[in-house]
Order: C-alpha cells, then structure tokens, then sequence
C-alpha cells in the first residue's frame, strides 16, 4: 500500500486565507497613516514618506486587483508579510528611540502578531493534504501539519465526501474533502484502516 494523499477543506486554513487579504489592507492603511503623519513633519526626509507611500500602494494594489494572488501564489503574500514585519518592527524601534513608549510598544505588538502570522501562513499549500502513511496519518492544522500515530487513532470513518477520525485523546476531526473519493480510493483507506487498526 503506498501512501494516500487527499485534498481537503480545513476550515481554520480557509478562515486565514480570507482574513489574510484584510490583515494586507489594515497593514497598509497604518503604513500610510505614518507616511501621512511624516509628510506634515518637516523634520522627516522627503525620501522616508514616498517609501512607505510606495509600499503602503503596493499592497492595496496587490490585495484589491491581485487578491487571487495571494491564494494562489503563497510565496508572494509571505513576501509582502514580511514588509509589514519589517516596516512595523522598524518603526516601534523608532518610536521607542525617541520616546513614544506607548506607539512603539503597540507598533512592536503588531510587528510580534504579524510574525506569529507568517509562521502559520508559511506552511500554506494551494491545497492542505491529508495523507495516510503506513506509521500514521498527517493532518493538516495550524500552525503546522500534525502526525497521529495509528496508535493515537480508534477510529477512522470514510464517506465519499469526507473522513472522520476519532483520537485516543477523544478528539474528533472531520475533514470535507474537496472532491469526491473514487471507489478505488474509498477502498485503498480501508486496507490502511483493516491493517492498522482490525478494524
């Protein structure tokens, strides 16, 4: 029996996949909000307010005309996350450095947020996998995939539509499938069921 992988629907992933456009346009609007507070400042370079009035465009351009991107090239969104990362931890430094304790602890907060978010957002695929192997099955969950030993599974229930699995913990998972299983499929996961679980 080789190993089965399966697309399916994970509900947290599809959750901030949508969001991840807004947290682009909330990003964005902070970016030009500071680049707009620096051009009234006379003491700011010239140089610093077109940067991050670029940068702040670029990202409303990239989620309002490419939000598809985003979903289907990973790399570029985690691209443009790490800017906000970068663009937020630079400035709460700054703000820190000349004494706005409260803007730069707040600018530092989103900049540790927007990390946290990276992380989860670096494992996303087009599509999230679940995938029976003969030491286990890898689900998907964030922020990183988990391996369930067969040890660590009861139970594991196949419709033609989605699959159920029950844990030793009393968890259960449920897992739409993003396409119909064909009988040849439905059958290989119950061999990968009967062996490894009698079941």
């Amino acid at each position: 029996m080789d190993t089965i992988s399966l697309p399916v629907v994970h509900p947290a992933f599809e959750r901030l996949k949508r969001s991840g456009g807004w947290l682009h346009i909330v990003a964005g609007l902070l970016i030009l909000t500071h680049a707009i507070s620096h051009f009234r400042n006379e003491e700011s370079p010239t140089l610093y307010f077109w940067c991050q009035l670029l940068i702040s465009l670029d990202i409303f351009i990239l989620v309002l005309a490419g939000g598809d991107i985003l979903r289907q090239l990973p790399r570029v969104n985690l691209f443009f996350r790490v800017v906000e990362i970068i663009f937020f931890l630079g400035i709460g430094t700054l703000m820190l450095v000349q004494g706005n304790r409260w803007t730069g602890i707040v600018h530092l907060s989103l900049s540790i947020a927007y990390c946290y978010l990276f992380y989860c957002e670096r494992g996303f695929r087009s599509e999230e996998q679940l995938s029976f192997h003969h030491t286990g099955v890898t689900v998907p969950h964030l922020p990183e995939s988990q391996f369930l030993l067969w040890t660590d599974i009861n139970e594991v229930e196949t419709f033609y539509d989605s699959i159920h699995i029950s844990t030793s913990s009393e968890k259960k998972l449920r897992f739409d499938l993003r396409k119909n299983l064909e009988f040849a499929e439905l059958e290989q996961i119950h061999d990968f069921c009967r062996h490894y679980l009698g079941t």
